[in-house]
């Protein structure tokens, strides 16, 4: 969550690490959809992403890519998945 992104740059602070000195930059993962739809807002807080795009894909999705059942439909190249990443870079 974006207040969860403003406590992480404050407990850095706390321990004497700020974001923007010394060449310090802060980055993020991206797993969630809310990363994608607030990705502006977030880089209020972070200098960028790391996307881990399995979670990413599972979740877009809303499915398991682990159950037998729907597996196949896990596709990283999904137009869905494809627009949140774009979203992100």
């Amino acid at each position: 969550t974006l207040d969860m992104a403003k406590d992480v740059n404050e407990v850095l602070e706390k321990n004497g690490l700020k974001r923007g000195e010394d060449g310090l930059k802060v980055n993020m993962m991206a797993e969630l959809p809310s990363n994608v739809f607030l990705a502006e807002e977030f880089l209020e807080y972070f200098d960028g992403f790391s996307i881990g795009s399995n979670d990413l894909t599972q979740l877009t999705l809303g499915l398991d890519r682990d159950s037998g059942l729907v597996a196949q439909y896990f596709d990283e190249r999904n137009p869905a998945v494809m627009k949140g990443l774009e979203t992100l870079i």
